[in-house]
């Protein structure tokens, strides 16, 4: 009988780390974990403690700070996959998961299903003649070196790129081997992840190939199975069950997702949302029952894409995401800061990317140039960003794949800062109160539309007092809002008092906020 051994990887919500263990190694299998190093601490050791004791789960011997796009993921999934190998002779099968998977069949109904094929389950389609890739970057993936994170260092990764291509610097596939594209979440033999495993040792050229490609998680384990072995043997398809939106982001499957669910023909799904408590408690008493039965009917994707199109058209057979998700969600943080002075607090973001990995984005509400990746045509004007901001930040969050993200807002947006204050996930506002001379002032009327150059001194004098007047009261209205979490800098104050303010707003420890409070021209005109 089939026996597997569980690759996930995984960064947060401990909690539902240590319930998937326990579920999954609950009915013989096996489970090997890494756990994001670039993740908090605590967390790990929380899921470490729970699952000391089972003797089905362990941890990839070396954590990486994994990054998307980046080597990174692959390294993670090559390190787990080896203690794996070594800590389980008896698993058959290495199933890859992520911890926003739920297993959507009984634990009976998988292992026959493995069992009735000798194969291996792996998307793997040709490379340059398919058309996996829809958008973007296709042979630029693989011809030039990427050596910095498109989302994390965008400035970086596109001088790197467009230095390399305007002096010609691209490079050869390796000869032998066919790159191939597809899903990461594959399922495999054993005796496939031996022979990768000593491939890699092997083949120090194909390694050093794939390190600096871009997005290679998409690539490496595809190319590899399909060098490796026969294709009759692979079966070119994934056993987890996931779809995207019109906007290219995942869906999300809730409580009310179950009977769907259940009909595909499919052993996983993702993703699940965390907040989904009802449909989790139900797939893992489905997990344990032998005697359950499904009646596959496959029609998941086709029944997605015709509600969804009925709904963007107007018959609201099913409502549009960005109504029916409602919040940000629970397990996620959003740190706004507020400033008048938007040069001010582009500075400090600066300052803060340079010291942390939490994404920073500037007045996305304001400007309508500010730098966002393509998210399907959301995110295109600033009506559309403030018409469905919620849906926009949470894109933003499965974008960047963090639950942590800091934004600028302009304390002039009160309206946005209610909308987000109100929401379940966890909101903390810093604002900064700058201090405004008349040349500012002047400055800020003129960018504005209340002066221009030909505007005379004697009016200019009447206007100042009723704009510094106008900016007092947008702080004002905040403060009487009385907004949880909300703390209050000063341009003035000490880089001691700023560094305390930072730490608790960025929940960083006090040396970390120091280096960032201490840049010298932090909070400069």
């Amino acid at each position: 009988m089939a026996k597997i051994a569980y690759i996930l990887l995984c960064h947060k919500d401990p909690d539902a780390i240590i319930g998937q263990a326990e579920m999954l190694t609950a009915a013989g299998d096996y489970m090997a974990i890494h756990f994001d190093a670039r993740a908090k601490s605590e967390h790990y050791q929380k899921i470490r403690t729970a699952l000391k004791d089972n003797p089905n789960v362990t941890f990839a011997k070396k954590r990486v700070k994994c990054g998307w796009g980046e080597w990174s993921l692959v390294q993670a999934t090559l390190n787990t996959i080896d203690t794996a190998i070594r800590e389980f002779p008896r698993a058959t099968h290495f199933y890859m998961l992520s911890g926003d998977c739920a297993a959507i069949k009984s634990a009976k109904y998988a292992h026959d299903f493995l069992d009735a094929r000798d194969v291996d389950y792996i998307e793997s389609f040709d490379y340059f003649d398919s058309d996996w890739i829809k958008t973007g970057m296709k042979e630029e993936r693989l011809i030039y070196r990427h050596f910095f994170n498109e989302r994390k260092n965008k400035r970086l990764f596109y001088a790197s790129f467009n230095a390399q291509r305007k002096l010609r610097l691209t490079r050869d596939i390796p000869h032998d081997i066919q790159i191939q594209i597809g899903s990461q979440w594959w399922c495999l033999r054993r005796r496939t992840v031996e022979w990768i495993l000593d491939f890699t040792r092997q083949r120090r050229d194909v390694m050093r190939f794939f390190r600096t490609t871009w997005i290679p998680d998409e690539t490496f384990f595809q190319t590899l199975v399909r060098h490796v072995v026969p294709e009759t043997e692979i079966e070119v398809r994934t056993l987890t069950f996931l779809m995207f939106t019109d906007y290219g982001m995942p869906v999300t499957f809730y409580n009310d997702h179950y009977d769907l669910l259940l009909s595909q023909d499919f052993l996983f799904a993702r993703k699940i949302s965390p907040e989904a408590l009802e449909l989790k408690e139900r797939l893992g008493a489905l997990y344990a029952d032998d005697d359950a039965q499904f009646q596959i009917s496959n029609e998941g994707r086709s029944l997605f894409k015709f509600l969804s199109g009925r709904g963007r058209i107007g018959r609201r057979f099913a409502s549009r995401f960005w109504e029916t998700e409602s919040t940000l969600g629970r397990e996620r943080e959003l740190m706004i800061v507020v400033c008048k002075k938007w040069h001010v607090a582009k500075r400090l973001l600066e300052r803060i990317r340079q010291v942390t990995n939490v994404p920073a984005i500037e007045y996305l509400f304001n400007e309508e140039d500010t730098a966002l990746p393509d998210l399907g045509g959301i995110q295109a004007t600033l009506g559309k960003r403030t018409r469905h901001r919620r849906a926009l930040m949470r894109m933003l969050f499965d974008y960047y794949e963090t639950d942590r993200l800091i934004v600028c807002i302009d304390p002039g947006n009160l309206d946005l800062l209610q909308d987000f204050c109100s929401d379940r996930s966890t909101t903390r506002l810093l604002e900064i109160q700058c201090e405004f001379t008349d040349d500012y002032l002047t400055g800020h009327a003129m960018r504005i539309g209340l002066a221009g150059e030909q505007t005379p001194a004697e009016t200019l004098e009447r206007l100042l007092p009723t704009i510094r007047g106008d900016m007092t009261f947008e702080s004002d209205r905040i403060r009487d809002a009385e907004f949880e979490n909300h703390m209050i800098m000063r341009q003035s104050s000490e880089p001691d008092r700023n560094a305390d303010l930072l730490s608790q707003f960025l929940d960083l420890p006090v040396e970390k906020a120091q280096k960032i409070a201490e840049h010298e021209h932090l909070f400069a005109d």
